[in-house]
């Protein structure tokens, strides 16, 4: 019996310090941190998109993680699946973060097979899949600073992080640190490639823990968000 009370008293001593040990590791000591660039402003909302449910599904006062997935949403079972278990399985306990995937009208049968792939038994209350017309995906797509185009079927596996004031985030920097001792040319990482998992697990995954400390510093009154922004956006025009 107490061998038994030992194990259970174990198990949920382990289960009331990872999470702990989890938000330790996600708010760095304040010598190290260094805030995530803003690379551009004025990402347009999701104005006038419908969605599954009556909630007015918006990027404003959020922190998304923006993706698309066109006509053929089944095709992008594995970005979807790498997405939820490397970043929305992680960063969903945070307040106001969501993931938003952005398909066009009619293929909301077809994202409904990719929805029970990707929920896996489990609630995901904080994914949506908004839908709009060729013309309204274009434009919010036009409106991310990025290296590619949409496909002919409106998708890419690109996806992009947008904070709550509509900034997207991104490096304007990229270069490893190699690369800077080796003074190589700079290039900038505007978004992440949902199949690349090193760019997912490690680079995507570092930024989003870099954007919310931010914010955790924003709610102690210790970041001038005002400066940062005209900092990011004037180095990347002299850039």
């Amino acid at each position: 019996m107490k061998k038994q009370r030992f194990k259970r008293n174990a198990v949920l001593g382990i289960l009331f310090f990872l999470p702990v040990l989890f938000l330790l590791f996600l708010y760095p000591s304040s010598h190290n941190y260094e805030p995530l660039n803003i690379v551009n402003e004025n990402v347009k909302e999701l104005n006038n998109f419908d969605s599954y449910t009556d909630n007015n599904i918006q990027l404003k006062d959020h922190i998304t993680v923006l993706g698309f997935f066109g006509h053929q949403p089944k095709d992008h079972t594995i970005a979807a699946l790498n997405l939820k278990e490397l970043v929305y399985d992680k960063f969903k306990g945070f307040k106001k973060f969501q993931v938003v995937i952005v398909m066009p009208i009619g293929t909301e049968a077809e994202v409904k097979t990719l929805k029970t792939k990707v929920n896996n038994y489990e609630e995901v209350k904080f994914w949506h899949y908004v839908f709009g017309t060729p013309t309204q995906i274009k434009g919010l797509y036009e409106s991310l600073k990025t290296n590619s185009n949409l496909s002919e079927n409106l998708s890419t596996e690109d996806i992009f992080i947008v904070d709550k004031d509509l900034n997207q985030r991104g490096r304007i920097d990229d270069r490893t640190k190699r690369e800077l001792e080796s003074n190589k040319p700079y290039y900038s990482l505007f978004s992440y490639n949902c199949i690349d998992i090193d760019a997912i697990k490690n680079k995507m995954s570092e930024d989003m823990r870099i954007l919310f400390t931010e914010y955790r510093q924003k709610r102690k009154g210790d970041f001038d968000s005002s400066q940062r922004r005209a900092n990011d956006l004037n180095k990347n025009d002299e850039q």
